[in-house]
């Protein structure tokens, strides 16, 4: 492998810090939704102000994932019953709030293009009050996924070291960086076996974005395969609550304090 894998420290983004953070997958089931809220806990514990946007619109489980019954979710904003301030909803455990989605609302799924973008600035607007909004987009390749991906200053593209993982990832580098030339994506390998295993899954990827995109996603981190992980999903408790001494949590706060880093 030719491909050495970096870890970027002091990258210029497009914005001017990283308040917004979308995460993003190719494909589902590769951790995406643990990830947010583990990095979501990670920043909080850094005494950060932060917001989770569940942007898995159609198939939405952030709140299932902690274990939370919101009264508000984007369904009451799209049907106009409270505004996306009012869908707040603070999560006490972890120390951060969450705008829940709506799982099973496929309407949300095929939300026209106008609105989609009148959400994004709305949420750009809403960002301000908080240090950090993390999006937790939906699996897929699709323009309106692609769309809430707008705001962020840098795009964590998660991925593992299955091929179709891969290969959907790759898809959703390309097409974004056709939408959006100069955005800031980074990869996080998950689930793997070890550092050099993950390291050998980024240099795959990060080799097919430079022979066929003639540019190299940055590495943001790697997260080894850890069995703590599925448990605190099972008990729908954050992972830095349950296991905050596991493999997969430094890993994590490993990729949050390099976020943190400022030029």
């Amino acid at each position: 492998m030719n491909v050495r894998p970096t870890i970027d420290r002091n990258a210029a983004t497009p914005r001017d810090d990283n308040r917004i953070l979308a995460v993003a997958s190719g494909k589902g089931g590769v951790g995406k939704t643990w990830l947010s809220i583990t990095l979501a806990q990670s920043f909080a514990l850094h005494g950060k102000r932060v917001l989770v946007f569940d942007g898995d619109l159609g198939l939405a489980n952030v709140d299932i994932q902690l274990g939370l019954m919101p009264e508000t979710d984007l369904q009451s904003v799209f049907a106009g019953r409270t505004g996306l301030k009012a869908a707040v909803v603070p999560y006490k455990p972890g120390g951060f709030d969450l705008i829940a989605g709506r799982s099973g609302s496929g309407s949300l799924a095929s939300l026209p293009m106008g609105r989609l973008e009148a959400l994004c600035d709305r949420l750009v607007d809403l960002a301000k009050k908080y240090d950090h909004v993390l999006i937790d987009l939906g699996a897929g390749v699709e323009k309106t996924i692609r769309q809430l991906a707008r705001p962020a200053s840098t795009i964590l593209v998660v991925t593992t070291d299955e091929p179709t993982s891969l290969t959907d990832a790759y898809a959703f580098i390309k097409l974004t960086a056709r939408d959006h030339p100069g955005a800031d994506m980074r990869i996080v390998v998950n689930m793997a076996q070890s550092t050099g295993a993950g390291e050998h899954t980024y240099g795959t990827l990060a080799k097919a974005c430079q022979n066929f995109l003639k540019f190299t996603p940055r590495l943001a981190g790697i997260i080894r395969r850890d069995s703590h992980v599925p448990d605190c999903i099972r008990h729908q408790t954050p992972l830095l609550s349950r296991h905050p001494n596991s493999e997969a949590a430094g890993d994590v706060e490993s990729i949050v304090a390099r976020l943190l880093e400022r030029p």
